[in-house]
């Protein structure tokens, strides 16, 4: 396994049995998948697609039916891995009873963080994730933004190499979702590597590099976001300073012209059309896998 590959996934499956071991539901089916180094990496599609199950299998909090998930080149299930990971689950599970400061000072203690660097690491955090001025509140005085803040600063108290989101900005007002947003971009501007799923696609597609997308346990899409939303069929022209005659004619033309070319490019659809065409497509025609390959220099 590559260095630059981050998190693999071989034919992995995951089937939830009741309690006689019948199957109940078959959760994944057969994901194959490669996340790069330092590249934010979207997960998408309709509740009970198989998104979570993707990540507590990445995890190790699951274990596969069938094939297997890599993490750094270890197994899953391999404990040593979760040093160099953070989690923000999509319910934040956090003592109400503790404030900010006392929240993150207990995480970084399973860490082995002498006292002087706990209280830097504390400090930066809760600074980075807007919360300064609540510090020293109780947790359950927090409203579902907060608590979405404070539990990405738990996620990041071990300063992680990948870090999986799950719903990120749920919960959050327009500016705390900017704001969340911006964050995911830094820490993919410090090398981190970033895995989330979200239900809402513009967020998605403001920061992802590449996307898969799930239907009913299957991997339906997979690809760079700017190449999957490109329209290749269609062309479109932006320019300026050109007469009428000169407006239905072509780039020599405009050249010929005096105008001003400023753009010139295929147009691009949104990831909220992409996605429900996906969906549609995939219940009109079960067990269609994904059919777009990825570029091979691509590179996040």
């Amino acid at each position: 396994m590559s260095e630059e590959i981050v998190v693999q996934t071989r034919a992995l499956s995951k089937v939830y049995r009741d309690f006689w071991g019948r199957q109940k539901v078959r959760a994944l089916k057969s994901l194959d998948l490669e996340v790069r180094r330092g590249e934010v990496f979207g997960l998408l599609g309709p509740n009970g697609s198989g998104k979570t199950t993707t990540i507590k299998l990445i995890l190790g909090l699951l274990f596969p039916t069938a094939g297997e998930a890599l993490v750094f080149g270890k197994g899953a299930s391999d404990v040593g891995k979760n040093e160099r990971l953070g989690y923000l689950p999509e319910e934040s599970y956090l003592y109400r009873f503790l404030n900010a400061e006392e929240t993150l000072d207990f995480y970084a203690r399973l860490f082995d963080m002498t006292p002087e660097q706990r209280e830097e690491r504390v400090d930066a955090l809760i600074k980075q994730v807007g919360l300064d001025r609540a510090r020293k509140r109780q947790l359950q005085e927090y409203s579902k933004g907060m608590t979405r803040r404070i539990g990405l600063a738990q996620a990041l108290i071990n300063n992680p190499d990948l870090v999986l989101l799950d719903e990120p900005t749920s919960g959050l007002d327009p500016i705390g979702t900017r704001e969340m947003k911006d964050m995911i971009l830094r820490l993919k501007d410090e090398g981190k590597t970033v895995i989330m799923c979200s239900h809402l696609l513009a967020d998605v597609q403001d920061v992802c590099d590449r996307i898969a997308i799930l239907h009913q346990g299957e991997l339906k899409e997979l690809g760079r976001v700017d190449t999957l939303l490109t329209v290749a069929d269609v062309t479109q022209i932006r320019a300026k300073g050109l007469s009428k005659d000169c407006q239905n004619e072509l780039r020599d033309v405009i050249s010929r012209h005096h105008g001003e070319l400023l753009e010139m490019d295929n147009p691009t659809t949104t990831l909220e059309e992409l996605f429900l065409s996906i969906v549609s497509d995939s219940e009109a025609r079960p067990g269609r896998r994904a059919k777009v390959e990825e570029v091979a220099d691509a590179s996040p």
